[in-house]
């Protein structure tokens, strides 16, 4: 009876690393590993927020000149900026972000990657 358990154990360790390799390795249909970001959905009342704030605060457009897509990154040339507090008290995931304003849409980036992950019309 322990051989079996055994046995069962090291089969599943076994399948459990073959499943980790493939999630490693497979990124989702149509996207390269190069292309999978992080994304997040952003609730009209939280684009109310960011929008407010960016027509209140008169914030200055980036001048990016490259056609802007999440998933896409940023061009090297754009100052990033922190998400200001008036933003992230209301929208808590915008926090770990920075941004830039581009043509009145707010693009947030991370940082780490300089990916585009959401952008704000």
């Amino acid at each position: 009876m322990n051989r079996f358990w055994i046995a069962a154990i090291a089969a599943a360790g076994v399948l459990a690393g073959f499943q980790a390799m493939a999630q490693d390795e497979a990124p989702p249909p149509g996207m390269s590993q190069e292309t999978t970001t992080t994304t997040w959905t952003v609730n009209p009342a939280e684009r109310t927020v960011i929008h407010d704030y960016v027509v209140k605060e008169k914030v200055r457009p980036a001048p990016v000149h490259e056609d802007v897509m999440v998933g896409a990154p940023v061009p090297g040339d754009i100052e990033l900026q922190p998400v200001p507090e008036e933003i992230y008290a209301s929208v808590p995931e915008a926090r770990r972000y920075e941004m830039f304003d581009w043509d009145g849409r707010v693009v947030f980036v991370d940082p780490g990657t300089r990916k585009i992950v959401q952008i704000v019309d």
